[in-house]
């Protein structure tokens, strides 16, 4: 039989998390990572993301940003952003920001950052700040290393830990003990409809040229 040709996904996201994420997703979905760009910032991806939209013409293409406030759902964002996707993109907001889905595998984040399960959110979505909910959970950490990490030092002006994002990056990248998109999937509607969207933009590629969605 021949051999199967990867389907290389490239990508551009806000942050370095959002692209362990991405490549998480990736590689859930059956997809080769291809090379990722932005990670500086959401007004970066707007500024681009036009650019990324014509290569989406012929290879296939994630952009991934957060919802924050911009907008109440992820439709009046995308009708801004980009209202006439390319045959390969794969255009996904996370609600309201990437930390949600982080938070929605409930049992590894409890697991992995030692804290109670019952205090993770069940419906991580809902939440105004996501980002703010993962510091104080942080907070109440029995792990002392993992306090350190991700709550701001008293007067260092910062709003998140010295190691806070490369915490979330070894949780998010650890398939044996840290974050399983499939099973976060099953309380964030936003990732997992991404995470259906991406697979099937795999399996429509798979099925060989002259297949467009």
């Amino acid at each position: 039989m021949p051999a199967v040709t990867p389907i290389v996904i490239s990508s551009a996201v806000e942050g370095v998390v959002d692209e362990a994420v991405v490549k998480r997703l990736i590689v859930e979905a059956g997809g080769e990572i291809g090379p990722i760009y932005g990670k500086r910032g959401k007004s970066l991806l707007r500024q681009r993301v036009n650019g990324y939209n014509n290569a989406a013409r012929h290879h296939p293409w994630i952009v991934l940003v957060d919802l924050n406030r911009e907008a109440d759902c992820p439709p009046p964002l995308k009708a801004v952003w980009l209202p006439n996707p390319g045959p390969f993109m794969c255009f996904r907001i996370a609600v309201r920001e990437i930390e949600a889905w982080v938070l929605a595998d409930r049992e590894r984040f409890a697991s992995f950052f030692r804290v109670r399960l019952s205090d993770v959110p069940a419906d991580p979505e809902l939440l105004d700040d996501p980002k703010e909910a993962v510091i104080e959970l942080s907070r109440q950490s029995r792990s002392r290393d993992i306090r350190l990490d991700m709550v701001p030092r008293p007067g260092s002006g910062r709003k998140i830990g010295p190691a806070y994002v490369s915490r979330l990056i070894e949780f998010v990248s650890d398939p044996q003990r840290g974050w399983r998109p499939e099973r976060a999937a099953r309380s964030s509607d936003s990732l997992n409809r991404s995470l259906t969207r991406i697979r099937e933009l795999v399996e429509s590629l798979g099925k060989g040229p002259g297949v467009r969605r």
